[in-house]
């Protein structure tokens, strides 16, 4: 018999009835046996359960880590929404039976049908040669790391306890992350890609990484300075090549079916899992897109990671020193990511991260790009950029010039029969120096240094407290980029990791921790803009800060801001602002059922969990009934790289009209409450309140109410003191009448009294709990 039987939560005389090939499950209220009777043939599992007087609703199968579970409730009518569970002497109560299955059946198949009172499962067995398949997996390969790159990619393994970059086929340690279509069809990757691209520009793709995970409408710039075409389908930005669009994921997988191909034809066996590097301040979208491009290249990715905590676990492997904290500048080919660390006895803990996913070495080719095209202009009145092979040439020549200027002072651009004319052929000769690219690329070098700045603020340390700065990236070869790195941290920045192969060999090694082949290793990374709900007023109630480390999981309690309100709309927002407006919109669901109560009475509960990848999950819960609404935050690829730097941008410039704004708000709220609580009052009092108290506590309340739609911050404020005032005066009055026959007690305005000032918000959501952990 391969089910093996185990009791969950079950007292002694049913440990008892567990003996024999089937189990009674007795419910007291009706004093009879409900048998389960199991039987097999070489195909299937046969398990049937008699449940007499049960409601199918009231039955449920659960498989999680190969254990089936049966569970069987039974209520009476009126009880039936109340879901109390077995107590003896209710004689009602839920009853269930756990069967850890074998690895001989297939978990997967596993069919349930409740159809009058009996419930039958059907266990399907996994077929020999599923079965060999099964065991053949089991035992297979490594995982692998790959740095899927905007310019060039790198994949890694973990051999004899070190990590390993693998050569490629055509013999070099990096691949170009570049697409090519050739004339019959064939694709091609990396160094054959690149060569035909300036004879077939329109047909070879080249950082396709900026569109990962993006809209249409936010890629304008990219498009512009590129010769192959994107185009919008379903408001997605997608790559057309000969009539079929392919989508950045496609064009992704085909990166990483190469790297893929690269590790097995390395180690001889077949490679399906990796774990793969994106940007620290990839958003979810972007990251899930990552993933899905895994799936389609055949891999299952294991773990998503940030570029420079990979770089980081790379340099601080071998390290055995106590609390070095570092700083990881990563500026690659088309990003740029500042994180800072500590490590520590084999502990990596990101304390910050921040970046620009819009700023890396395409930016600075595209500088060189701007400059040949005009000069050539000025010269030929001709605009090479709007002819495609001029563009690619361009392109290549830019990059070479950029490269050459790391070890010299000038260098010279040559491209003959760059283009032609009625009078003939034209050339480009053109010569530029080290100085001219850094004054023509002025605007790019400062930009780093604003998220180093912020970097540091987050993580509360100064440039003191840094260690080491480690390189990470092809464009940190810049003398330029070194020179501010340099002056910024006042220290040389270590050198001592290839920044173009520290990614995957950082990657591998994570992969090496899942498998188990590397020990005493602990990663914690962090999510690098704060998440949250839209509340009252428009404003953003933050559930999980940027900086948060993860996985996390927060958790808040919030109620309704009407009497007998039945539902709340749970608007989720990404980004540092605090008024929900100015935020990204990440998705947004209803949770209903709630039942009619006075305002502030329901509790629905607010989770927010990140996992291992960065990719967010939402659930709202009504504690009194129970009733969950879920929603996985799968298509928020609509924050774009310049919205996140705008949101950072924007909460500097604007803090100070931010927090006008936010103030005005919480006193709109406070008014709102104020009003409520007055009107609740007055009915409850009733008569105690002297006719003319109440007329003068009516016609204060009119005024604020008034004031709460259209009257001034000053002016609502003086409202709202107007009002507490004359509820002061009022509660003193019925505290001295009343303070003969209760002594001690409080009347019930105090409690007003208190209510106000707690400063509370009342909104479509309102704290009244707050539970927040932490899984690391």
């Amino acid at each position: 018999m391969i089910v093996k039987w185990s009791p969950v939560n079950f007292n002694a005389e049913f440990q008892e009835a567990l003996k024999d090939s089937f189990f009674p499950l007795p419910m007291p209220s009706s004093k009879q046996n409900f048998r389960v009777d199991v039987s097999e043939d070489d195909k299937n599992i046969y398990i049937e359960a008699d449940l007499a007087g049960i409601k199918k609703e009231d039955v449920s199968v659960e498989v999680n880590d190969g254990v089936l579970t049966i569970t069987a409730e039974r209520k009476s009518e009126n009880e039936r929404e109340e879901r109390n569970f077995y107590r003896r002497e209710r004689l009602y109560g839920a009853i269930s039976r756990s069967f850890t299955l074998g690895e001989e059946v297939d978990a997967d198949r596993i069919d349930a049908k409740f159809e009058n009172g009996v419930l039958k499962v059907n266990v399907p067995k996994i077929e020999e040669k599923k079965k060999a398949n099964k065991i053949e997996e089991k035992n297979m390969g490594k995982i692998i790391g790959i740095d899927l790159g905007t310019t060039n990619s790198c994949v890694a393994v973990m051999q004899g306890g070190e990590p390993v970059v693998i050569t490629n086929s055509e013999g070099t340690r990096t691949t170009p992350s570049i697409v090519g279509f050739s004339k019959s069809g064939e694709r091609l990757v990396g160094q054959p890609a690149k060569r035909q691209a300036i004879t077939n520009p329109t047909k070879t793709i080249y950082s396709i990484k900026r569109f990962m995970g993006r809209q249409f409408s936010e890629v304008g710039n990219e498009v512009a300075s590129i010769p192959y075409t994107v185009i919008s389908e379903g408001g997605q930005a997608k790559v057309k090549i000969d009539g079929k669009a392919y989508s950045p994921q496609e064009i992704s997988a085909i990166i990483l079916q190469k790297m893929k191909e690269t590790a097995e034809s390395f180690l001889g066996e077949p490679v399906t899992e990796a774990v793969i590097t994106v940007p620290a301040y990839f958003n979810d979208s972007q990251r899930q897109a990552t993933k899905d491009a895994g799936k389609v290249a055949g891999l299952d990715v294991k773990r998503i990671i940030n570029e420079p905590t990979a770089a980081a676990l790379a340099y601080g492997l071998d390290k055995k020193v106590k609390d070095e904290k570092i700083a990881v500048f990563d500026l690659g080919g088309g990003t740029f990511d500042i994180s800072i660390l500590e490590l520590g006895d084999g502990v990596f803990e990101v304390r910050s991260t921040d970046g620009d996913t819009h700023l890396g070495g395409d930016d600075f080719d595209q500088k060189l790009i701007d400059y040949l095209a005009n000069e050539f202009k000025k010269s030929e009145n001709i605009d090479l950029r709007k002819d495609p092979m001029a563009l690619q040439r361009l392109k290549e020549a830019a990059e070479k010039a950029k490269i050459e200027l790391s070890s010299k002072n000038e260098t010279e651009v040559n491209l003959p029969f760059i283009t032609a004319t009625q009078e003939g052929p034209k050339h480009l000769v053109m010569s530029i120096s080290r100085a001219k690219f850094e004054m023509l690329a002025e605007d790019l070098f400062n930009r780093m240094m604003k998220p180093c700045e912020r970097a540091l603020a987050n993580a509360k340390m100064s440039v003191n407290d840094i260690h080491e700065v480690v390189l990470v990236g092809g464009s940190t070869r810049i003398p330029k980029v070194i020179q501010m790195v340099k002056e910024f941290f006042n220290r040389e920045p270590n050198k001592s990791v290839n920044p173009d192969e520290v990614v995957a060999i950082g990657a591998a090694i994570q992969g090496g921790v899942l498998q188990g082949d590397v020990k005493d290793v602990l990663l914690l990374d962090v999510t690098p803009l704060s998440l949250g709900i839209e509340t009252l007023g428009g404003v953003m109630t933050k559930l999980i800060d940027a900086n948060t480390t993860v996985p996390t999981k927060k958790s808040e309690t919030f109620s309704t801001a009407a009497d007998n309100q039945t539902s709340v709309e749970i608007h989720v927002l990404q980004g540092e602002r605090p008024m929900a407006v100015d935020n990204k919109t990440l998705g947004r669901f209803v949770l209903d059922g709630i039942p009619n109560a006075p305002r502030g009475v329901p509790q629905v509960e607010v989770s927010f969990d990140i996992d291992a990848n960065g990719i967010l999950s939402v659930s709202a819960k009504d504690k009194a009934t129970g009733k969950e609404q879920k929603i996985r935050i799968e298509a928020s690829g609509k924050l774009s790289d310049q919205e996140i730097e705008k949101m950072k941008r924007d909460a500097e410039i604007n803090a100070a009209a931010d927090k006008e704004r936010r103030e005005e708000t919480d006193l709109r709220n406070n008014a709102d409450g104020l009003i409520f609580s007055t009107e609740k009052q007055i009915k409850e009092l009733g008569d105690k309140i002297q006719i003319d108290d109440k007329s003068k506590l009516e016609n204060e309340l009119s005024k604020l109410k008034e004031l709460k739609e259209k009257g001034s911050k000053p002016e609502l404020q003086t409202g709202i003191e107007s009002l507490s005032k004359i509820w002061a005066e009022i509660s003193t009055k019925l505290y001295q009448s009343n303070a003969t026959a209760q002594q001690g007690e409080e009347p019930s305005t105090t409690e007003q009294a208190s209510t106000d000032s707690s400063g509370k918000v009342n909104a479509d959501y309102e704290v009244v709990d707050e539970k927040k952990t932490e899984k690391k």
